[in-house]
């Protein structure tokens, strides 16, 4: 069924002028203007959403974000590199305003900004989620380390729907190894097969009366010994389809 964009449009604006309106009244962590806040972006009709940690400094300039550094470097692989498609992608953060020399987002900060990130996915309602870096792979992911899950699709059921969850680094940390920023690119690629997979996921889950029961690939077997912590999410893990 198509969805209503205007309908998403209009919701989306009057989420962001919420968040402004929080931060003029003091309501926010961070921020004191509405200027201080810096929303998502993208096509409302978007099928992938990319959450990142906070804005950098330049993101806070121009209220866009991922336009520093790393967001250069995210936002060339996006177009040149990836073959996904710019008007697929919606992008944002977990904390929509620059903490002070661009630390990381405080567990007070992440709360604050908790309940504007879960209505900005539920009225985007995005085919794929993509987390960019360790503190948006926790909201859905936690307790598991980075390099252990990234590239590796997930299937979760969070706020009581199924969610496909696809960790990757943070281009920050692309930026500063080599070796990562391969893996970066490597995994950005993985996206434009993954999405037509989950469209074919979804019309068999819609055609079956009944969840199939989920046999664990060898490979799924041995990523969850390499770990304990990642024993609650074994079953999830679907990487070895890409």
């Amino acid at each position: 069924m198509d969805r209503d964009i205007k309908k998403i449009e209009t919701e989306l604006k009057k989420l962001y002028s919420n968040l402004e309106k929080a931060a003029r009244s003091g309501e926010l962590p961070l921020a004191e203007v509405s200027e201080d806040i810096v929303p998502g972006e993208g096509p409302s009709s978007a099928k992938v959403l990319f959450i990142g940690e906070a804005p950098g400094a330049q993101e806070q300039i121009e209220r866009r974000p991922f336009v520093g550094r790393s967001g250069k470097l995210f936002r060339k692989i996006l177009e040149e590199e990836s073959g996904i498609k710019p008007e697929l992608v919606y992008i944002s953060n977990i904390v929509k305003v620059r903490p002070p020399d661009n630390r990381d987002p405080s567990l007070e900060e992440l709360a604050a900004f908790k309940e504007y990130l879960d209505k900005e996915i539920e009225i985007l309602q995005p085919e794929l989620i993509v987390t960019l870096g360790r503190y948006s792979m926790a909201k859905f992911l936690p307790k598991v380390k980075i390099s252990q899950v990234h590239g590796k699709l997930h299937k979760v059921k969070w706020e009581g729907k199924l969610n496909y969850i696809l960790p990757m680094y943070h281009p920050a940390a692309a930026l500063r190894a080599t070796k990562t920023k391969n893996a970066f690119i490597e995994d950005f690629k993985k996206i434009p097969k993954i999405i037509p997979w989950i469209q074919e996921q979804k019309v068999l889950l819609s055609n079956q009366k009944s969840k199939p029961v989920v046999k664990l690939t060898p490979l799924q077997k041995e990523f969850s010994k390499s770990d304990k912590s990642v024993d609650d999410l074994k079953s999830s893990v679907i990487e070895h389809l890409f």
